[in-house]
């Protein structure tokens, strides 16, 4: 019994550190691909801040997806008129991941 828990306890270690590993590397793809050069994690720059962004769409079962797809298209009118220029260069993979950094925030 006592070795069932501890294989319990070790599989959500596990879980809880690959969420940190992604969450990290969220941020650095954000910051290998110049998006920490229009956003502040908790202030504006050109966009709004990233920790906006994630209070906006809290609890927005669709916002995943729609975001990556606005970061890809690039766009304009929802933060203001300043437009974000697309990012096709950006891989599919690393904007799932940022995006998901950014809705994790607090």
């Amino acid at each position: 019994m006592k070795s069932i828990w501890m294989m319990t306890a070790a599989g959500a270690a596990l879980l809880m550190m690959s969420g940190l590993a992604s969450a990290d590397d969220g941020r650095a793809l954000a910051q290998k691909n110049a998006c920490m050069s229009c956003h502040g994690v908790d202030k504006k720059i050109v966009g709004p801040a990233f920790n906006e962004v994630a209070k906006k769409y809290a609890g927005d079962k669709g916002a995943q997806a729609m975001l990556v797809a606005k970061v890809k298209a690039g766009g304009k009118g929802t933060w203001g008129q300043v437009p974000m220029p697309p990012n096709p260069q950006v891989k599919d993979a690393d904007l799932n991941a940022i995006v998901a950094w950014i809705l994790s925030l607090k």
